[in-house]
């Protein structure tokens, strides 16, 4: 579902919007112009959080902290939560 939003612009940002629609522009509208712009500025906010969690799980592969899939995401993370409850000697 979507929801209108409007802005108001002040000229030079207008002309800008302008600019970057239509024929010689990249975007065929301002308002998917406006779109992207938020994408980019989420993706740029959460960028940073999504690097990280993919390095840590770079490192725990080269700690040899791995386990088997079954295939099924809700059943390996609740083997992996009572993997990672279990004390340390009990495995060994």
């Amino acid at each position: 579902m979507s929801e209108r939003i409007n802005a108001r612009l002040s000229r030079p940002l207008a002309e800008f919007v302008h600019r970057m629609v239509g024929e010689a522009g990249l975007y065929e509208t301002p308002s998917e112009y406006v779109r992207d712009l938020i994408r980019r500025d989420m993706e740029r906010r959460d960028g940073p959080f999504v690097q990280d969690a993919i390095l840590a799980g770079y490192r725990d592969l080269a700690a040899g902290r791995v386990f088997a899939s079954s295939g099924n995401f809700k059943a390996d993370m609740a083997a992996l939560d009572e993997l990672l409850m279990r004390p340390k000697n009990e495995g060994e």
